[in-house]
């Protein structure tokens, strides 16, 4: 097993360093020397797109269904495929639908109208079936895959214990549960813990998938501020939606001096704010950590191409393992930072739960 590993490892080094030969050939051959467009790499990659991207192609891709209102109401529907590379679709009323491809322009990467409003490009709404929207499906479906797989098992077998993956899921399901949702939660473990779980497992299975770069992998999930906005934004409604009477007591009346909060309500502001403060510390936790370690990657898988663009073939070729290298262990760094942040997002969801689930203490009767 070592060996065989070894040889496709061995086997990859020497696919990327002709890769970055290949390239750097390409460029002495043509009499070019211009640095990578590095930026957009970076933007192409981490950003949400209409069509799903083919690695190491500019060719070929998946087109995705594009859904938009223009600026006189009528609704259109086409291919992605129609808007690549720049091109422009023209609808059957003589509306005309373009990717705004300029990073300096406002909606960049977003479809816009050409010369719709009073000679400008006008946003148009858009409801269009882009990969982050395919890759939330796709991360939900495996997900539920996932959880199937586990209740089959012990609907066959009993409590027998269960094998390989299917194993592996009841590890983590104990783990989260038995290890964090319970001490912490209590009595009330069994009513909260399957948000919580679903939380674990959405997160973590949304952070490999951006970790894959070919299909159905590749989409930058949850370095997406919209995805983190609305995981925090589920715990927000259910910490305080579900809140006891004294959990709001404790935030518009706290056990203050009274100086603290008459006649300048001090402490019921600050404990108002912190009401938004806990939902936002989860949105920007998850994303900037997971939208840093794949901009790291890039950056190192860039290093290839911009070396052989400075100079010449050999540090190219040279360029890729010391690339590689720092690729492999940024991915594997990244794989286990992809669960201790679907476990962070989880045990602070979980805390602050709890946290509005205080109940008043029954006062302590003394028995002669």
């Amino acid at each position: 097993m070592k060996k065989v590993i070894t040889a496709v490892v061995a086997c990859v080094i020497l696919a990327l360093m002709a890769l970055g030969y290949w390239q750097a050939s390409q460029r002495e051959h043509n009499n070019t020397h211009e640095m990578p467009d590095t930026k957009g790499v970076i933007f192409n990659h981490l950003g949400d797109s209409y069509y799903w991207d083919i690695p190491f192609s500019e060719d070929y891709f998946i087109p995705l269904p594009c859904i938009v209102q223009d600026k006189s109401g009528a609704w259109h529907l086409f291919s992605s495929a129609r808007v690549h590379g720049g091109n422009t679709y023209v609808a059957p009323n003589g509306a005309k639908f373009k990717i705004q491809g300029d990073i300096n322009q406002a909606h960049h990467n977003r479809l816009v109208e050409l010369g719709a409003d009073n000679g400008k490009d006008y946003r148009p709404l858009d409801l269009s079936f882009t990969k982050d929207a395919l890759g939330i499906f796709i991360a939900a479906l495996v997900v539920m895959l996932l959880v199937f797989n586990v209740r089959n098992w012990y609907k066959k077998h009993g409590m027998k214990a269960p094998r390989k993956g299917t194993a592996f899921i009841e590890v983590c399901v104990d783990f989260v549960y038995g290890d964090t949702i319970r001490p912490i939660m209590g009595k009330e473990a069994p009513k909260y813990a399957p948000y919580l779980l679903t939380c674990f497992f959405f997160i973590l299975t949304m952070n490999l998938l951006g970790l894959v770069v070919i299909f159905p992998g590749g989409a930058n999930l949850t370095g997406n501020l919209a995805v983190t906005l609305f995981l925090a934004l589920c715990t927000f409604l259910v910490t305080n939606f579900t809140g006891t009477r004294e959990y709001w007591k404790e935030i518009f009346w706290p056990d203050v001096p009274l100086a603290l909060k008459c006649p300048v309500p001090l402490m019921p502001v600050i404990e108002l704010f912190g009401i938004f403060t806990k939902p936002l510390a989860l949105m920007i936790r998850l994303f900037a950590n997971m939208l840093g370690g794949h901009m790291v990657v890039i950056v190192f898988t860039m290093l290839i191409f911009i070396f052989s663009a400075m100079f010449g073939v050999i540090a190219g070729a040279g360029t890729t393992v010391l690339s590689l290298a720092l690729s492999l262990f940024m991915l594997l760094l990244d794989t286990l930072v992809s669960f201790i942040q679907a476990y962070v997002f989880t045990i602070l969801s979980t805390m602050f739960i709890s946290m509005a689930h205080v109940h008043e203490e029954e006062p302590q009767t003394t028995v002669k």
